[in-house]
């Protein structure tokens, strides 16, 4: 039997759009991995990702795909409202499972997949690459370590302007479009993972005409300090997530969710610390998911499943909080 360690793992891509364009052409610089194969709804976008991208095969189907027995594991990429029915598919056919951000609509939904992979005894993973990024991990060891002591206050902001267009998936609200799912999400699992669960939240925003949110403003309150999030598709914000600290004030520096700088103040001396790569930065979730795989692992110690679940169910409650339904 092959070693397990040894193993090329071979990938399958389940949506063939924008980020997972970005996803293959780092998957081609992981070590001992393949992409295999790619579904897509029209099959003829399969067959033109396939060449482009080296895929060995353009299945018909995601039931093909995920029936493949040459297929290890799948990533999955395709609108937020199928992440649940994909990756469920994925799982029941004995495959790894590496599924984009936001898991799922819903904790419901979350939670459907998560019984499928301990079923199914599967890895399972989000895939909010962010979370791996170099810079990333530097600013969170500063925080988590307590370099410059305790945080006094959190900002984390994420904006851009895009022409209000129906035909664009960010504003289908149906499919999970609008401003919070998409990447208010980023926000709040910076919140999360350097604050935990707020005791309370606050929360307002605007819609565009057809319902989907165009900008959720949020305050998480703990018990010394409060932290302000703000997400929105009507203008471009600085997007940095920012720190201040006892002693220093950290900032993650924009876009904080994709390759950056993080820069320190301390005592008005600005120090930035750069983080040059040679991808676009889904290469170090690659890299970590393949570890996981070949190890045998069923989640992971990073980004364990009981934080995707309590980043949907925080999800949750800013969705109830501003009215919004899909």
């Amino acid at each position: 039997m092959e070693n397990q360690q040894a193993k090329k793992i071979r990938w399958g891509i389940i949506g063939p759009g924008r980020i997972a364009v970005k996803f293959a052409q780092d998957l081609a610089k992981v070590s001992n991995c393949e992409l295999y194969g790619v579904a897509s709804r029209n099959p003829e976008d399969a067959i033109g990702f396939a060449r482009k991208y080296n895929a060995k095969v353009a299945f018909n189907t995601f039931e093909e795909l995920a029936k493949s027995n040459e297929i290890d594991a799948v990533y999955i990429a395709t609108p937020h409202s199928f992440h649940k029915e994909h990756s469920v598919l994925c799982l029941q056919n004995k495959k790894a499972v590496l599924c984009e951000k936001p898991f799922a609509m819903n904790a419901i939904e979350v939670q459907e997949m998560i019984d499928a992979a301990k079923e199914n005894n599967m890895l399972l993973m989000e895939g909010m690459w962010t979370r791996f990024l170099p810079h990333f991990k530097y600013a969170f060891d500063l925080i988590n370590t307590k370099k410059y002591v305790n945080i006094h206050k959190l900002e984390v902001d994420f904006g851009f302007f895009t022409p209000y267009d129906l035909e664009n998936r960010v504003f289908t609200k149906n499919v999970g479009g609008g401003s919070l799912l998409d990447i208010g999400v980023y926000n709040i699992f910076t919140a999360l993972i350097s604050l935990g669960i707020p005791n309370t939240i606050e929360a307002n925003a605007d819609f565009f005409e057809n319902g989907a949110d165009a900008t959720c403003n949020m305050v998480f309150k703990y018990d010394t300090l409060d932290a302000f999030l703000t997400c929105t598709l009507t203008a471009d914000t600085a997007t940095e997530a920012i720190f201040t600290c006892e002693n220093a004030i950290v900032k993650i520096n924009g876009r904080f969710n994709e390759p950056s700088s993080v820069t320190e103040i301390i005592d008005g001396k600005v120090e930035t610390t750069q983080f040059p790569i040679d991808n676009f930065g889904f290469y170090f979730e690659i890299e970590h998911f393949n570890e996981l795989f070949r190890k045998g692992k069923k989640e992971s110690d990073v980004l364990p499943l009981n934080l995707s679940l309590d980043l949907i169910e925080t999800l949750d409650k800013v969705r109830n909080l501003i009215g919004l339904e899909y």
